[in-house]
């Protein structure tokens, strides 16, 4: 039976000893009650160390996670202060690997730490804003410690029963939100060139932020789109409530929109309870080739740092900063382009640094986070480069032309040997 506590009388030293590795709930599905106890008194504890694959909360600063190792699969949300400070250990992987990774004991989970909803009449917990991979944490761990708070919503899929907790800490405070990213004109222009590419009956995956919420705003007049994602904000109440995402025509989960995270405002999470028409699901569905693979009409969007002249992407570093990571890009990628009647779009402005830096590049200034054999379509505010199946040379003269006048002369000068050579 779980040790139930208020919040004051939360002391971890009764139940973390020195060198626990502990796996934080992530996204809006941070469980900040205990982030909060963690940073207080993890000092008193001494040898923590602590996984969240993407934090928006704004807990984690150099200065509040002094007392314990912070690691990550990226710079996501609000982490990106930590890689600047050098405060933040990066593990390359795929979002959908974190699970595995944690299974197989590569991220050790010796304490998982996770928000849940109220338990429904069968002593379930849901798992509310964040699937994930909650599910290998709980199943890994030695203790799970759960936040129970009343203000997350209770959402169908991965749910937690009573009897897995351990020590249950009750609460009742907002969730983490994050408000819609304001939308400029490039932001646009980049959704116009996207939209394009989604039709009637489209299943979409996006993320969150300017260009994906402006493009989802021009879908307006489509019918019967659906819905298989990693994460969603609250766009995604703006098409049900049209009328326009109905997940009539998918091949599977029809009627449902298959979700990992929801990562938006209290209008989202108020629409998500106790509403069978969105399921949260692990990343072994979400982002599984086989289960996407059943999808037809799949339109999968991503963004970027930059894309080098032969179509590499790289989502994660420029330079000396690091500011991003992989999450799920290569997964949805791939199933985008194997979708009969699918795309997959990056989406990125053609220029950073107000205008002075090109985004389309000779070569790339990080890593590849996805290779250039996955490309499909490069999408900025000057026009869409469909580069599936083009050659090398042809795919310089369509990158040239979707990047910013400023730099395409100089661009042309760089692609000359490609050209000429043929790769």
């Amino acid at each position: 039976m779980s040790k139930t506590l208020l919040p004051e009388n939360l002391d971890l030293r009764e139940f973390l000893k020195s060198g626990d590795h502990i796996v934080l709930g992530q996204a809006c599905g941070e469980p900040s009650t205990l982030i909060e106890a963690l940073i207080a008194q993890g000092k008193d504890i001494g040898g923590l160390s602590a996984f969240i694959a993407t934090s928006f909360s704004g807990a984690f600063t150099p200065e509040s996670a002094e007392s314990f190792e912070l690691s990550s699969m990226g710079a996501i949300g609000a982490l990106r202060s930590m890689t600047k400070a050098g405060k933040l250990g990066v593990v390359p992987c795929h979002v959908g690997q974190v699970g595995p990774l944690i299974e197989q004991g590569l991220i050790p989970c010796d304490v998982a730490m996770v928000q849940v909803s109220p338990a429904d009449a069968d002593g379930n917990h849901s798992f509310g804003l964040i699937s994930d991979h909650t599910r290998a944490m709980v199943k890994k761990a030695r203790l799970v410690i759960a936040e129970v708070n009343d203000q997350v919503p209770f959402t169908y899929g991965e749910m937690l029963n009573a009897a897995k907790i351990d020590v249950a800490v009750y609460t009742s405070r907002p969730p983490v939100e994050v408000a819609p990213a304001k939308i400029s004109e490039t932001d646009e222009a980049i959704a116009r060139h996207c939209a394009r590419y989604i039709e009637d009956g489209s299943v979409i995956q996006t993320g969150v932020g300017a260009v994906p919420d402006a493009i989802l705003r021009l879908l307006g007049d489509r019918k019967d789109l659906g819905a298989h994602s990693g994460m969603f904000g609250d766009g995604l109440v703006d098409l049900v409530e049209a009328g326009v995402l109905t997940n009539a025509r998918k091949e599977i989960d029809r009627g449902v929109s298959i979700n990992g995270a929801l990562i938006g405002t209290r209008r989202l999470y108020d629409w998500a309870d106790r509403n069978v028409a969105i399921r949260m699901c692990d990343t072994s569905y979400t982002h599984d080739a086989g289960v996407m693979a059943r999808l037809s009409r799949l339109v999968t969007i991503n963004s970027a740092l930059e894309v080098d002249l032969t179509g590499q992407v790289n989502a994660e570093q420029s330079g000396a900063a690091y500011m991003g990571g992989t999450g799920g890009q290569v997964d949805f990628v791939r199933a985008g382009v194997r979708s009969p009647g699918g795309h997959s779009l990056i989406a990125l402005a053609s220029t950073a640094k107000g205008g002075t830096l090109s985004k389309i590049v000779a070569t790339l200034a990080g890593p590849v986070t996805t290779a250039r054999t996955e490309v499909d379509v490069i999408v900025t505010e000057f026009g869409a480069a469909e580069l599936r199946g083009q050659s090398l040379a042809e795919r310089t003269r369509r990158l040239v032309a979707i990047a910013h006048p400023d730099f395409r002369e100089e661009l042309d000068r760089a692609a000359h040997t490609i050209r000429e050579r043929g790769f």
